[in-house]
Protein backbone atom coordinates (compact mmCIF):
# COMPACT_ATOMS: atom_id res chain seq x y z
CA UNK A 1 0.00 0.00 0.00
CA UNK A 2 1.73 3.26 -1.12
CA UNK A 3 1.70 6.09 1.33
CA UNK A 4 3.68 9.04 2.59
CA UNK A 5 5.29 8.65 6.04
CA UNK A 6 3.81 11.87 7.42
CA UNK A 7 0.11 12.67 7.92
CA UNK A 8 -1.26 14.99 5.25
CA UNK A 9 -1.43 17.88 7.73
CA UNK A 10 2.25 17.73 8.64
CA UNK A 11 3.34 17.13 5.07
CA UNK A 12 1.53 20.28 3.87
CA UNK A 13 2.34 22.75 6.64
CA UNK A 14 5.56 24.69 7.20
CA UNK A 15 6.07 24.61 10.95
CA UNK A 16 8.76 26.52 12.82
CA UNK A 17 11.14 24.60 15.05
CA UNK A 18 12.13 25.60 18.58
CA UNK A 19 15.17 24.84 20.72
CA UNK A 20 15.09 22.68 23.86
CA UNK A 21 15.07 24.33 27.28
CA UNK A 22 18.72 24.61 28.36
CA UNK A 23 18.47 26.74 31.52
CA UNK A 24 16.27 27.12 34.57
CA UNK A 25 13.53 29.67 33.95
CA UNK A 26 10.41 31.24 35.43
CA UNK A 27 7.06 32.15 33.90
CA UNK A 28 3.47 32.92 34.90
CA UNK A 29 2.00 29.79 33.27
CA UNK A 30 3.93 26.70 32.15
CA UNK A 31 2.02 24.49 29.72
CA UNK A 32 3.17 20.93 29.09
CA UNK A 33 2.06 19.72 25.68
CA UNK A 34 2.12 21.42 22.27
CA UNK A 35 -1.16 20.25 20.76
CA UNK A 36 -4.41 22.12 20.19
CA UNK A 37 -5.17 22.49 23.92
CA UNK A 38 -1.73 23.72 24.95
CA UNK A 39 -1.38 26.13 22.04
CA UNK A 40 -4.91 27.53 22.32
CA UNK A 41 -4.51 27.97 26.09
CA UNK A 42 -1.21 29.78 25.59
CA UNK A 43 -2.80 31.98 22.90
CA UNK A 44 -5.75 32.94 25.14
CA UNK A 45 -3.55 33.64 28.16
CA UNK A 46 -0.97 35.64 26.21
CA UNK A 47 -3.82 37.84 24.96
CA UNK A 48 -4.76 38.43 28.61
CA UNK A 49 -1.21 39.57 29.41
CA UNK A 50 0.15 36.42 31.06
CA UNK A 51 3.70 35.31 30.38
CA UNK A 52 3.46 31.74 29.06
CA UNK A 53 5.86 28.92 28.19
CA UNK A 54 5.04 25.73 26.30
CA UNK A 55 7.15 22.61 26.98
CA UNK A 56 6.81 19.94 24.29
CA UNK A 57 8.47 16.53 24.64
CA UNK A 58 8.87 16.11 20.88
CA UNK A 59 7.87 18.55 18.16
CA UNK A 60 4.84 20.83 18.26
CA UNK A 61 1.70 19.31 16.75
CA UNK A 62 3.22 15.89 16.17
CA UNK A 63 0.91 14.10 18.58
CA UNK A 64 -2.83 13.53 18.31
CA UNK A 65 -3.46 17.03 16.92
CA UNK A 66 -1.13 16.35 13.99
CA UNK A 67 -2.81 13.00 13.33
CA UNK A 68 -6.46 14.00 13.63
CA UNK A 69 -9.19 13.91 10.97
CA UNK A 70 -9.79 17.55 11.97
CA UNK A 71 -13.56 17.62 12.08
CA UNK A 72 -14.63 20.69 14.05
CA UNK A 73 -18.00 19.51 15.27
CA UNK A 74 -20.15 18.99 18.34
CA UNK A 75 -21.48 15.74 16.83
CA UNK A 76 -19.40 13.23 18.77
CA UNK A 77 -21.05 9.94 17.88
CA UNK A 78 -23.97 8.50 19.84
CA UNK A 79 -23.44 10.58 22.96
CA UNK A 80 -26.23 13.03 23.79
CA UNK A 81 -28.94 10.46 24.61
CA UNK A 82 -26.38 8.66 26.79
CA UNK A 83 -25.42 11.90 28.56
CA UNK A 84 -29.08 12.72 29.24
CA UNK A 85 -29.55 9.26 30.78
CA UNK A 86 -26.35 9.30 32.90
CA UNK A 87 -25.61 12.96 33.61
CA UNK A 88 -28.97 14.65 33.17
CA UNK A 89 -30.32 16.98 30.53
CA UNK A 90 -28.66 20.08 31.98
CA UNK A 91 -25.12 18.66 31.78
CA UNK A 92 -25.77 17.15 28.35
CA UNK A 93 -26.76 20.61 27.13
CA UNK A 94 -23.68 22.16 28.71
CA UNK A 95 -21.47 19.64 26.87
CA UNK A 96 -23.08 20.60 23.56
CA UNK A 97 -22.82 24.32 24.28
CA UNK A 98 -19.13 24.07 25.24
CA UNK A 99 -18.29 22.28 21.99
CA UNK A 100 -20.51 24.49 19.86
CA UNK A 101 -18.79 27.56 21.32
CA UNK A 102 -15.45 25.94 20.51
CA UNK A 103 -16.55 25.45 16.90
CA UNK A 104 -17.59 29.10 16.67
CA UNK A 105 -14.27 30.20 18.20
CA UNK A 106 -12.27 28.31 15.57
CA UNK A 107 -14.50 29.68 12.82
CA UNK A 108 -14.25 33.28 14.09
CA UNK A 109 -10.53 33.15 14.89
CA UNK A 110 -9.80 31.87 11.40
CA UNK A 111 -11.59 34.93 10.01
CA UNK A 112 -10.13 37.47 12.45
CA UNK A 113 -6.53 36.38 11.92
CA UNK A 114 -7.12 35.73 8.20
CA UNK A 115 -5.75 32.20 8.56
CA UNK A 116 -5.46 30.19 5.36
CA UNK A 117 -6.56 26.91 6.95
CA UNK A 118 -9.27 25.74 4.52
CA UNK A 119 -12.01 26.20 7.11
CA UNK A 120 -15.38 25.35 5.60
CA UNK A 121 -18.89 24.99 6.96
CA UNK A 122 -20.18 21.46 6.47
CA UNK A 123 -23.22 19.53 7.63
CA UNK A 124 -22.26 16.54 9.77
CA UNK A 125 -24.15 13.27 9.15
CA UNK A 126 -24.32 10.33 11.54
CA UNK A 127 -25.94 7.33 9.87
CA UNK A 128 -27.05 3.79 10.71
CA UNK A 129 -26.82 0.73 8.46
CA UNK A 130 -28.53 -1.74 10.83
CA UNK A 131 -31.96 -1.82 12.49
CA UNK A 132 -30.32 -1.84 15.92
CA UNK A 133 -28.43 1.38 15.28
CA UNK A 134 -31.36 2.93 13.44
CA UNK A 135 -33.24 2.80 16.75
CA UNK A 136 -30.25 4.43 18.47
CA UNK A 137 -30.09 7.13 15.79
CA UNK A 138 -33.77 7.95 16.41
CA UNK A 139 -33.08 8.25 20.16
CA UNK A 140 -30.10 10.48 19.44
CA UNK A 141 -32.26 12.73 17.25
CA UNK A 142 -34.80 12.95 20.09
CA UNK A 143 -31.96 14.02 22.37
CA UNK A 144 -30.97 16.70 19.84
CA UNK A 145 -34.51 18.05 19.94
CA UNK A 146 -34.55 18.16 23.76
CA UNK A 147 -31.24 20.03 23.79
CA UNK A 148 -32.20 22.50 21.07
CA UNK A 149 -29.53 21.33 18.61
CA UNK A 150 -30.05 22.58 15.04
CA UNK A 151 -30.55 19.25 13.29
CA UNK A 152 -32.57 17.15 10.86
CA UNK A 153 -33.47 13.47 10.48
CA UNK A 154 -33.21 12.03 6.96
CA UNK A 155 -33.82 8.63 5.41
CA UNK A 156 -30.79 8.64 3.13
CA UNK A 157 -27.45 10.36 2.61
CA UNK A 158 -25.69 11.68 -0.54
CA UNK A 159 -23.31 8.70 -0.67
CA UNK A 160 -23.84 5.22 -2.17
CA UNK A 161 -24.41 3.63 1.25
CA UNK A 162 -27.66 1.80 2.08
CA UNK A 163 -28.62 3.48 5.36
CA UNK A 164 -31.54 3.01 7.76
CA UNK A 165 -31.61 6.70 8.64
CA UNK A 166 -29.27 9.53 9.57
CA UNK A 167 -29.26 12.57 11.83
CA UNK A 168 -27.65 15.78 10.56
CA UNK A 169 -26.06 18.37 12.82
CA UNK A 170 -26.19 21.51 10.75
CA UNK A 171 -23.38 23.95 9.96
CA UNK A 172 -20.39 22.25 11.55
CA UNK A 173 -16.82 22.72 10.33
CA UNK A 174 -13.60 21.22 9.01
CA UNK A 175 -10.14 22.72 8.54
CA UNK A 176 -6.40 22.22 8.21
CA UNK A 177 -5.50 22.05 11.92
CA UNK A 178 -1.77 22.72 11.63
CA UNK A 179 -2.13 25.80 9.44
CA UNK A 180 -4.68 27.13 11.94
CA UNK A 181 -2.52 26.44 14.98
CA UNK A 182 0.66 27.71 13.32
CA UNK A 183 -1.03 31.12 13.17
CA UNK A 184 -1.80 30.92 16.90
CA UNK A 185 1.82 29.98 17.60
CA UNK A 186 2.93 33.08 15.70
CA UNK A 187 0.63 35.21 17.88
CA UNK A 188 2.03 33.60 21.06
CA UNK A 189 5.59 34.44 20.01
CA UNK A 190 4.58 38.02 19.15
CA UNK A 191 3.15 38.38 22.66
CA UNK A 192 6.45 37.26 24.25
CA UNK A 193 5.54 33.64 24.87
CA UNK A 194 8.28 31.00 24.96
CA UNK A 195 8.18 27.59 23.29
CA UNK A 196 10.60 24.72 23.93
CA UNK A 197 10.65 21.52 21.88
CA UNK A 198 12.47 18.27 22.78
CA UNK A 199 11.80 19.19 26.42
CA UNK A 200 10.19 16.41 28.44
CA UNK A 201 8.53 17.28 31.75
CA UNK A 202 8.82 14.43 34.24
CA UNK A 203 7.79 15.83 37.63
CA UNK A 204 6.62 18.83 39.67
CA UNK A 205 8.41 20.02 42.81
CA UNK A 206 5.65 21.22 45.13
CA UNK A 207 7.96 22.01 48.07
CA UNK A 208 8.96 25.33 46.50
CA UNK A 209 6.94 28.57 46.88
CA UNK A 210 5.75 28.12 43.28
CA UNK A 211 5.05 24.86 41.44
CA UNK A 212 8.29 23.98 39.66
CA UNK A 213 8.30 21.65 36.67
CA UNK A 214 11.37 19.43 36.39
CA UNK A 215 12.50 18.28 32.94
CA UNK A 216 14.27 15.07 32.00
CA UNK A 217 17.49 17.07 31.52
CA UNK A 218 17.23 18.44 35.05
CA UNK A 219 16.13 21.99 34.23
CA UNK A 220 13.45 23.68 36.31
CA UNK A 221 10.53 25.92 35.34
CA UNK A 222 8.98 27.85 38.23
CA UNK A 223 5.46 29.12 37.58
CA UNK A 224 2.27 30.38 39.17
CA UNK A 225 0.25 27.74 37.26
CA UNK A 226 1.37 24.42 35.75
CA UNK A 227 -0.94 22.96 33.12
CA UNK A 228 -0.67 19.41 31.74
CA UNK A 229 -2.13 19.10 28.23
CA UNK A 230 -0.23 15.92 27.38
CA UNK A 231 -2.78 13.08 27.36
CA UNK A 232 -1.98 11.19 30.58
CA UNK A 233 -0.95 13.87 33.09
CA UNK A 234 2.86 13.81 33.31
CA UNK A 235 2.52 13.93 37.09
CA UNK A 236 0.19 11.32 38.64
CA UNK A 237 2.14 9.93 41.57
CA UNK A 238 -0.71 7.84 43.00
CA UNK A 239 -1.91 6.49 39.65
CA UNK A 240 -5.28 8.21 40.08
CA UNK A 241 -5.67 9.01 36.37
CA UNK A 242 -4.06 5.85 35.01
CA UNK A 243 -6.95 3.95 36.58
CA UNK A 244 -9.59 6.31 35.13
CA UNK A 245 -8.42 6.58 31.52
CA UNK A 246 -7.83 4.16 28.68
CA UNK A 247 -6.17 4.67 25.29
CA UNK A 248 -7.61 3.81 21.89
CA UNK A 249 -6.15 3.97 18.40
CA UNK A 250 -7.88 4.74 15.11
CA UNK A 251 -6.70 4.76 11.49
CA UNK A 252 -6.86 7.15 8.54
CA UNK A 253 -6.36 6.80 4.81
CA UNK A 254 -6.16 9.89 2.57
CA UNK A 255 -7.17 8.96 -0.98
CA UNK A 256 -7.96 10.30 -4.41
CA UNK A 257 -11.40 8.88 -5.20
CA UNK A 258 -12.88 7.75 -8.52
CA UNK A 259 -16.36 9.07 -7.70
CA UNK A 260 -17.12 12.72 -7.01
CA UNK A 261 -17.40 13.47 -3.29
CA UNK A 262 -20.62 15.39 -2.44
CA UNK A 263 -19.23 17.44 0.47
CA UNK A 264 -20.24 17.12 4.10
CA UNK A 265 -18.83 15.00 6.93
CA UNK A 266 -20.07 11.47 7.60
CA UNK A 267 -19.82 9.11 10.56
CA UNK A 268 -21.31 5.64 10.99
CA UNK A 269 -23.02 4.87 14.26
CA UNK A 270 -22.52 1.12 13.72
CA UNK A 271 -19.35 -0.62 14.82
CA UNK A 272 -16.69 -0.67 13.49
CA UNK A 273 -17.01 3.03 12.85
CA UNK A 274 -16.36 4.65 9.49
CA UNK A 275 -15.75 8.37 9.01
CA UNK A 276 -15.49 10.44 5.84
CA UNK A 277 -14.56 14.04 5.05
CA UNK A 278 -12.63 15.82 2.33
CA UNK A 279 -9.85 18.39 2.33
CA UNK A 280 -8.65 20.51 -0.60
CA UNK A 281 -5.40 19.37 -2.24
CA UNK A 282 -3.99 20.98 -5.40
CA UNK A 283 -7.41 21.96 -6.68
CA UNK A 284 -9.07 18.60 -6.02
CA UNK A 285 -10.64 16.81 -3.07
CA UNK A 286 -8.52 14.46 -0.99
CA UNK A 287 -10.87 12.13 0.90
CA UNK A 288 -10.06 11.11 4.48
CA UNK A 289 -11.40 7.66 5.38
CA UNK A 290 -11.02 6.84 9.06
CA UNK A 291 -12.24 4.62 11.89
CA UNK A 292 -11.73 0.99 12.96
CA UNK A 293 -10.78 2.05 16.49
CA UNK A 294 -9.64 -0.34 19.21
CA UNK A 295 -7.82 -0.30 22.55
CA UNK A 296 -4.11 0.34 22.11
CA UNK A 297 -2.00 -2.82 22.01
CA UNK A 298 -5.05 -5.07 21.72
CA UNK A 299 -6.93 -6.79 18.91
CA UNK A 300 -5.98 -8.00 15.44
CA UNK A 301 -2.90 -7.10 13.42
CA UNK A 302 -2.97 -3.33 13.11
CA UNK A 303 -2.21 -3.48 9.39
CA UNK A 304 -5.60 -5.14 8.89
CA UNK A 305 -7.32 -1.96 10.09
CA UNK A 306 -5.83 -0.07 7.15
CA UNK A 307 -6.97 -2.87 4.85
CA UNK A 308 -10.53 -2.65 6.23
CA UNK A 309 -10.64 1.09 5.54
CA UNK A 310 -9.31 0.53 2.03
CA UNK A 311 -12.05 -2.01 1.34
CA UNK A 312 -14.70 0.43 2.61
CA UNK A 313 -13.32 3.28 0.53
CA UNK A 314 -13.17 1.13 -2.61
CA UNK A 315 -16.78 0.04 -2.09
CA UNK A 316 -18.20 3.52 -1.46
CA UNK A 317 -16.12 5.87 -3.63
CA UNK A 318 -13.60 3.82 -5.54
CA UNK A 319 -9.93 4.52 -4.84
CA UNK A 320 -7.78 6.04 -7.54
CA UNK A 321 -4.71 6.38 -5.33
CA UNK A 322 -3.81 6.17 -1.64
CA UNK A 323 -1.75 9.28 -0.92
CA UNK A 324 -1.26 8.99 2.84
CA UNK A 325 -2.03 6.72 5.73
CA UNK A 326 -1.55 7.34 9.43
CA UNK A 327 -3.01 6.50 12.82
CA UNK A 328 -3.98 8.43 15.93
CA UNK A 329 -4.37 7.80 19.63
CA UNK A 330 -6.63 9.40 22.20
CA UNK A 331 -7.87 8.79 25.74
CA UNK A 332 -11.31 7.95 27.11
CA UNK A 333 -12.56 8.89 30.56
CA UNK A 334 -14.94 6.74 32.59
CA UNK A 335 -18.04 8.79 31.68
CA UNK A 336 -16.82 10.03 28.25
CA UNK A 337 -16.60 13.68 29.38
CA UNK A 338 -13.04 15.11 29.38
CA UNK A 339 -11.18 15.85 32.61
CA UNK A 340 -10.34 19.56 32.63
CA UNK A 341 -9.39 21.54 35.72
CA UNK A 342 -7.38 21.18 38.96
CA UNK A 343 -5.53 17.86 39.16
CA UNK A 344 -6.99 17.46 42.67
CA UNK A 345 -9.48 19.52 44.64
CA UNK A 346 -6.59 20.76 46.82
CA UNK A 347 -4.10 21.69 44.08
CA UNK A 348 -5.83 24.48 42.24
CA UNK A 349 -2.69 25.78 40.51
CA UNK A 350 -1.81 22.44 38.86
CA UNK A 351 -4.33 21.90 36.05
CA UNK A 352 -4.92 19.09 33.56
CA UNK A 353 -6.85 18.53 30.34
CA UNK A 354 -7.32 15.05 28.87
CA UNK A 355 -9.80 12.45 27.65
CA UNK A 356 -11.21 13.92 24.44
CA UNK A 357 -12.41 10.58 23.03
CA UNK A 358 -11.12 11.40 19.52
CA UNK A 359 -13.04 14.69 19.31
CA UNK A 360 -10.17 16.94 20.29
CA UNK A 361 -10.66 19.83 17.87
CA UNK A 362 -13.70 21.10 19.79
CA UNK A 363 -13.07 19.41 23.16
CA UNK A 364 -9.47 20.66 23.18
CA UNK A 365 -10.56 24.19 22.28
CA UNK A 366 -13.29 24.16 24.94
CA UNK A 367 -10.72 22.87 27.46
CA UNK A 368 -8.36 25.74 26.60
CA UNK A 369 -11.05 28.31 27.36
CA UNK A 370 -11.82 26.69 30.71
CA UNK A 371 -8.11 26.48 31.62
CA UNK A 372 -7.55 30.12 30.68
CA UNK A 373 -10.54 31.19 32.79
CA UNK A 374 -9.29 29.17 35.78
CA UNK A 375 -5.89 30.86 35.55
CA UNK A 376 -7.51 34.31 35.22
CA UNK A 377 -9.90 33.47 38.10
CA UNK A 378 -12.86 34.08 35.81
CA UNK A 379 -16.16 32.21 36.16
CA UNK A 380 -16.78 29.50 33.56
CA UNK A 381 -20.14 27.68 33.16
CA UNK A 382 -18.44 24.37 32.32
CA UNK A 383 -16.15 24.08 35.35
CA UNK A 384 -18.32 21.57 37.22
CA UNK A 385 -19.10 19.50 34.11
CA UNK A 386 -15.42 18.93 33.30
CA UNK A 387 -14.09 18.75 36.88
CA UNK A 388 -11.45 15.96 37.08
CA UNK A 389 -12.56 15.22 40.66
CA UNK A 390 -16.11 14.25 39.64
CA UNK A 391 -17.32 10.66 39.89
CA UNK A 392 -20.78 9.58 38.72
CA UNK A 393 -21.79 6.18 40.07
CA UNK A 394 -23.51 5.37 36.78
CA UNK A 395 -21.59 4.57 34.60
CA UNK A 396 -18.27 5.27 36.29
CA UNK A 397 -18.17 2.38 38.78
CA UNK A 398 -18.97 -0.19 36.09
CA UNK A 399 -16.40 1.28 33.67
CA UNK A 400 -13.78 1.62 36.42
CA UNK A 401 -14.06 -2.06 37.36
CA UNK A 402 -14.16 -3.28 33.75
CA UNK A 403 -11.22 -1.12 32.73
CA UNK A 404 -8.96 -2.22 35.57
CA UNK A 405 -9.91 -5.89 35.26
CA UNK A 406 -8.85 -5.57 31.62
CA UNK A 407 -5.50 -4.05 32.65
CA UNK A 408 -4.90 -6.82 35.18
CA UNK A 409 -5.78 -9.50 32.62
CA UNK A 410 -3.30 -8.13 30.08
CA UNK A 411 -0.61 -7.76 32.74
CA UNK A 412 -0.95 -11.43 33.68
CA UNK A 413 -1.38 -12.65 30.09
CA UNK A 414 1.79 -10.89 28.98
CA UNK A 415 3.82 -12.44 31.80
CA UNK A 416 2.78 -16.03 31.05
CA UNK A 417 2.81 -15.78 27.24
CA UNK A 418 5.70 -17.74 25.71
CA UNK A 419 6.85 -16.67 22.26
CA UNK A 420 7.18 -19.38 19.62
CA UNK A 421 9.50 -17.43 17.31
CA UNK A 422 13.24 -16.86 17.25
CA UNK A 423 15.20 -13.94 15.79
CA UNK A 424 16.08 -15.93 12.68
CA UNK A 425 12.36 -16.44 11.97
CA UNK A 426 11.77 -12.71 11.47
CA UNK A 427 11.91 -11.34 7.92
CA UNK A 428 13.18 -7.93 6.85
CA UNK A 429 10.88 -5.03 7.80
CA UNK A 430 9.03 -7.32 10.22
CA UNK A 431 8.59 -7.30 13.99
CA UNK A 432 7.46 -9.89 16.52
CA UNK A 433 7.85 -11.19 20.05
CA UNK A 434 10.73 -13.70 20.12
CA UNK A 435 12.64 -15.78 22.64
CA UNK A 436 16.27 -14.80 23.25
CA UNK A 437 18.25 -16.97 25.67
CA UNK A 438 15.03 -18.19 27.22
CA UNK A 439 13.61 -14.71 27.76
CA UNK A 440 10.85 -12.77 25.99
CA UNK A 441 12.09 -9.92 23.73
CA UNK A 442 10.78 -7.68 20.98
CA UNK A 443 12.56 -8.05 17.65
CA UNK A 444 12.37 -5.76 14.61
CA UNK A 445 14.49 -6.25 11.49
CA UNK A 446 14.73 -3.24 9.23
CA UNK A 447 14.68 -3.39 5.43
CA UNK A 448 18.44 -4.15 5.39
CA UNK A 449 18.18 -6.92 7.97
CA UNK A 450 19.62 -4.94 10.89
CA UNK A 451 18.24 -6.26 14.18
CA UNK A 452 16.67 -4.15 16.94
CA UNK A 453 16.03 -6.08 20.16
CA UNK A 454 14.20 -4.61 23.16
CA UNK A 455 12.85 -5.81 26.48
CA UNK A 456 9.06 -6.04 26.08
CA UNK A 457 8.30 -4.93 29.64
CA UNK A 458 6.70 -1.48 29.53
CA UNK A 459 8.61 0.98 31.68
CA UNK A 460 5.39 2.55 32.97
CA UNK A 461 3.79 -0.18 35.10
CA UNK A 462 5.31 -3.43 33.89
CA UNK A 463 2.83 -4.73 31.30
CA UNK A 464 4.18 -6.49 28.22
CA UNK A 465 4.10 -4.52 24.96
CA UNK A 466 2.84 -5.95 21.66
CA UNK A 467 4.04 -5.38 18.08
CA UNK A 468 2.04 -2.85 16.04
CA UNK A 469 2.56 -4.00 12.45
CA UNK A 470 0.67 -1.09 10.90
CA UNK A 471 2.79 1.64 12.51
CA UNK A 472 5.97 -0.31 13.32
CA UNK A 473 5.87 0.36 17.03
CA UNK A 474 5.68 -1.47 20.36
CA UNK A 475 2.34 -0.70 22.07
CA UNK A 476 1.29 -1.34 25.66
CA UNK A 477 -2.20 -2.86 26.06
CA UNK A 478 -2.59 -1.60 29.63
CA UNK A 479 -2.26 2.20 29.48
CA UNK A 480 -1.40 2.93 25.86
CA UNK A 481 2.33 3.78 26.03
CA UNK A 482 4.05 3.40 22.65
CA UNK A 483 7.71 2.90 21.76
CA UNK A 484 9.59 2.99 18.45
CA UNK A 485 11.53 0.01 17.08
CA UNK A 486 14.57 1.01 19.11
CA UNK A 487 12.56 1.31 22.32
CA UNK A 488 12.34 5.11 22.62
CA UNK A 489 9.05 6.55 23.89
CA UNK A 490 6.62 7.74 21.20
CA UNK A 491 3.62 8.31 23.50
CA UNK A 492 3.26 8.21 27.28
CA UNK A 493 2.42 7.71 30.07
CA UNK A 494 5.78 5.88 29.99
CA UNK A 495 8.73 8.25 30.41
CA UNK A 496 11.64 5.83 30.01
CA UNK A 497 12.69 3.88 26.93
CA UNK A 498 12.44 0.10 26.74
CA UNK A 499 15.66 -1.60 27.73
CA UNK A 500 17.93 -2.87 24.97
CA UNK A 501 18.49 -6.62 24.70
CA UNK A 502 21.84 -8.09 23.65
CA UNK A 503 21.42 -10.92 21.15
CA UNK A 504 24.41 -12.66 22.72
Amino acid sequence: MPYEPEPFWRDTSQLNTFSPLKIDTETDVAIVGGGITGITTAYLLSKKGFKVAILEAGNLLNGTTGHTTAKVTAQHGLIYDEFIQHLGEEKAKLYYEANNEALNFVRQTSKELKINCDFSDEDSYMYAISDEYARKIHKEFDAYQKLGIHSEFVDDIPLPIDVKGAVIMKSQGQFHPLNYLKALVDEIIKAGGEIYEQTTAIDIDETTPKPTIITRDGHRVACQFAIACSHFPFVDKKGFYFARLHAERSYILAVRAKLDYPGGMFYSADSPTRSLRYTPMNGEKLILISGDGHKTGQGKSTYKHYQALEEFGEEVLGIEEIKYRWSAQDLYTLDKVPYVGPITSKKTNILIATGYRKWGMTNGTAAAHLLADLVAEKSNPYEELYSPSRFYADPSIKKFLKQNIDVAAHLIEGKIDIADKRVEDIGNDEGSIVMVNGKRAGCYKDADGNINLVDTTCTHMGCEVEWNSGDRSWDCPCHGSRFDVGGDVIEGPAKKALKKVDLN
